[in-house]
Formats: structure tokens, sequence, C-alpha cells
């Protein structure tokens, strides 16, 4: 996904840097929820290394809770476009999913 603008515009330029930096501020947030909720849910005894049981655990956590985190992010986005175009207009918020 790219956010660069084709305008040497500063203010462009300083909207793509802000858009650049949500996105990366929510992928880190993704993946420290992932991290604390799935770890937590799936590795009860936290040992050496993890078991088949706790690997199939994580990772079916893992794409669910991704899954779910982009729903809501697209449902999101789609209600803020929905609301800046009955209020007139304004700036589409992109990039805020992962």
């Amino acid at each position: 996904m790219s956010f660069s603008s084709n305008s040497s515009d500063p203010k462009s330029q300083i909207m793509d840097q802000i858009r650049q930096e949500a996105a990366v501020n929510n992928a880190r947030a993704l993946i420290s929820k992932v991290n604390g909720h799935c770890f937590d849910k799936c590795v009860p005894s936290p040992g050496t290394s993890l078991s088949g049981r706790e690997e199939r655990c994580l990772s079916a956590c893992m794409e669910k809770y991704i899954a779910t985190w982009n729903l809501v992010s697209r449902t999101y986005i789609a209600q803020v476009q929905k609301s800046a175009g009955q209020a007139g207009g304004g700036a589409v918020m992109d990039g805020l999913g992962v």
C-alpha cells in the first residue's frame, strides 16, 4: 500500500507521512494485542518450547484476531467515509487497517 502523493505540495507530503505513521502504529498495536491475547489463551504454562497444540492454537488465534481487526477497520473506515460524504466531503482516511 503506497501513500506517496504525486504532488510536491508540502501539505500533501505531511499528510502522507501522517498516514504512514498511523498505519505503522496500528500494526504495532495489532501485534501487541495479538501477542498478549493469544499467548495468554494458548500457552497456560510457558516452557522452553511450544507444543504442537500450543502452536496450532496460537496460529488459529492470530488468524482470527487479525481477520476481526481487518473487518472492524474496514467497517470503521466505511463509516467515516459515509459520514464525510454526508457532511459535504472532507479527507478520506486511508491506511488505518492492516
